[in-house]
């Protein structure tokens, strides 16, 4: 096995970090990483943005309830970025171009040109020892994140990664079974023993890592989750922003 493979092997979310800043060097690499992720139709829909102002980690880190979100080595927000595909337009253009700019499909370009990206820059900062943590909850207030970071149309905020050394090293959640998540050329319906005997696995995680034990199944996550209304207010702002309209 590569250090490659390890170090994706041995990934875990770090929510603890020394008061250690990632240096302009480590940022630079983890960026380089980023961009060489593939994209598609070379269209690199994407935008990276840095945190660094004290006042909006704050803001930020109240906005998702995490406070890991202001205390670590770097803070990074992913967005969605089809903008920057508009500033040569001309006005006629720009018309001719909205279907195609707001409709499902290249909502779903960039959304996935960042997630590539995004990883790559885990990857990348894992295989330097620093430790990261995605924050999708800055999706709890998405129009007032799209507000501090002064977001223009065609651009939209979809997750942040706390990057820096860790503080901590917490126990290794499970992962569901290569049974329950790969089939050979059609979808496997009736999966149900694979989630059960995952299910068994995860109740013995909670009840045996060093922290937070508890009673919990994953099935059980999983419904709670889908039968609660969550983050209902996301797809008028996803729309007000211009994206997954049509």
């Amino acid at each position: 096995m590569n250090q490659t493979i390890e170090t994706i092997l041995n990934h875990r979310s770090i929510r603890q970090f020394k008061e250690v800043p990632v240096t302009e060097e480590q940022l630079d690499t983890i960026l380089a990483a980023a961009q060489q992720a593939s994209t598609s139709s070379y269209m690199m829909a994407y935008t990276i943005i840095g945190v660094t102002d004290e006042h909006k980690k704050t803001e930020l880190a109240e906005i998702t309830g995490q406070g890991y979100v202001k205390k670590n080595g770097h803070l990074l927000v992913f967005c969605a970025d089809l903008y920057r595909h508009t500033l040569n337009a001309s006005p006629e253009q720009y018309e001719q171009m909205l279907s195609n700019l707001e409709n499902s499909e290249h909502f779903l370009v960039s959304a996935i040109d960042a997630a590539l990206a995004a990883q790559n820059a885990a990857v990348a900062a894992e295989s330097m020892g620093l430790g990261i943590c995605y924050i999708g909850s800055i999706r709890n207030q998405l129009d007032k994140v799209d507000e501090i970071l002064h977001l223009p149309k065609h651009v939209i905020p979809l997750f942040g990664m706390v990057i820096g050394v860790p503080a901590h090293t917490p126990d290794q959640k499970p992962r569901l079974p290569k049974a329950a998540v790969y089939f050979e050329n059609e979808y496997k319906h009736d999966h149900e023993a694979e989630l059960e005997a995952f299910d068994q696995t995860i109740a013995e995680y909670y009840q045996s890592r060093k922290t937070n034990t508890r009673n919990d199944s994953w099935t059980d996550q999983m419904l709670r989750r889908f039968t609660n209304p969550m983050r209902m207010d996301v797809t008028g702002i996803v729309k007000k922003k211009g994206f997954n309209k049509q």
